[in-house]
C-alpha cells in the first residue's frame, strides 16, 4: 500500500470527523451497516441481513453483497479526509450469504498517486469469502472535512 505522509497526517489529525463521516453514510445506516475498522487506505464493516434482504432462493441478495463492499471501499478511499468518488468495480459472487449469518466486508488499498486509486475487497459471511471486489477511485482535491490547515 502507498501512503503519503501528508495524507496519513491528514487522516491521523482529522480522524474523528472523517469516521463520523463514513459513519454517517444515509444509504449504509438504512441497510444497518456498522464500520467496524478505519484506517489510512483501509475499512472493515459488519452487517447482519433481515429477512427483507434475500433473494427469492433464500439467500442473501447480491445487491446486499455488492452493497456492503461499495460500503467499504468508500470508507477506504475516502480514509484521507478528500473525497475519492467510484470509477470502476469488478464483483465475483464465490458462495451465498446466509440469512442470519452476519458479513463481514475488508477493504484494502493497493497503489495510490494523486489521482487514482485502488482497493481489493473481499466479503465474508461466517468466515466464508463469499465474494471479491477490485475498484477504482478518482481522487478530488477537496477536503469533505472541516481543514484548519
Amino acid at each position: 500500500m502507498t501512503t503519503n505522509l501528508e495524507d496519513h497526517a491528514f487522516h491521523e489529525r482529522h480522524y474523528e470527523q472523517i469516521v463520523n463521516k463514513m459513519k454517517d453514510e444515509p444509504y449504509g445506516r438504512f441497510l444497518g451497516m456498522k464500520l467496524i475498522k478505519l484506517g489510512p487506505g483501509i475499512a472493515a464493516a459488519e452487517l447482519t441481513p433481515d429477512e427483507n434482504m434475500l433473494n427469492s432462493h433464500g439467500t442473501v441478495h447480491g445487491g446486499v453483497i455488492f452493497s456492503l463492499a461499495d460500503y467499504v471501499f468508500a470508507a477506504a478511499s475516502n480514509s484521507y479526509g478528500k473525497t475519492a468518488v467510484g470509477v470502476q468495480t469488478s464483483v465475483n459472487f464465490m458462495s451465498a450469504g446466509k440469512p442470519g449469518e452476519t458479513l463481514l466486508a475488508t477493504a484494502e488499498e493497493i497503489k495510490k498517486n494523486h489521482r487514482l486509486g485502488w482497493y481489493n475487497i473481499h466479503v465474508y459471511s461466517n468466515k466464508e469469502l463469499i465474494a471479491t471486489m477490485e475498484a477504482m477511485v478518482y481522487r478530488k482535491s477537496q477536503s469533505f472535512v472541516e481543514a484548519e490547515d
